[in-house]
């Protein structure tokens, strides 16, 4: 059952916030009981970090206990921040050759090179893992092209290339992993999170992206 869905706004992440775009989502239905009679309510927002002052709406299903967001098409799911911030980062180490050149680049001086490159895995890895499937999924768009968002930002003319496919990918986005997906992670399904958890670091400041 999907507790996170598509809110398509067109707007940037500075304009979400200045226009408060939160207050402009509805969800009409309940999506665990499409015929109604659950005492499903709105309830209120969460915020995220970043972009400063976001906040996403939600809604609250009694019968089934759980709540329901509606997340805008330019953040990242499950990761801190936006698409567009993670598309650079990969792009960056794309362009770089390696992610240990990519995170000497992004690093501040007060952040080690072994955190920033902690950092870029977290959003490296997934966005890699992602792209062959999202060929599959896209073939008359995407055939021949080599799977990497440099590669994509050519074919498709565009510079936005995550927040774009997650418009494309709207019908497969609850089987599609984070940032651009809204699948959970293992635990998250019930399923029993494995004991060897790498500890990731801390985020570097806003300055080292």
């Amino acid at each position: 059952m999907p507790v996170q869905l598509r809110f398509h706004t067109g707007l940037t992440g500075a304009e979400y916030v200045t226009r408060e775009g939160w207050r402009l989502a509805t969800l009409s239905r309940c999506p665990a009981h499409p015929s109604g009679g659950c005492g499903f309510s709105r309830h209120g927002t969460y915020a995220r970090k970043t972009p400063p002052g976001t906040e996403i709406a939600r809604w609250y299903c009694r019968t089934a206990g759980r709540t329901f967001s509606l997340l805008p098409d330019h953040l990242a799911a499950r990761l801190p921040g936006t698409l567009s911030e993670i598309e650079q980062v990969v792009v960056t180490v794309e362009q770089a050759g390696s992610v240990e050149a990519a995170a000497e680049g992004l690093r501040s001086l007060d952040i080690s090179l072994p955190s920033v490159v902690r950092w870029v895995r977290r959003r490296l890895d997934p966005v890699r893992k992602l792209l062959p499937i999202v060929v599959g999924l896209l073939p008359q768009l995407l055939r021949g092209c080599a799977p990497t968002l440099t590669a994509w930002r050519a074919r498709l003319a565009c510079d936005q290339v995550l927040v774009w496919l997650r418009a494309l990918t709207e019908v497969h986005l609850q089987a599609l992993v984070p940032p651009l997906g809204f699948k959970p992670p293992p635990y998250a399904r019930g399923e029993r999170k494995s004991r060897l958890q790498q500890y990731k670091g801390h985020d570097p400041p806003a300055g080292g992206r």
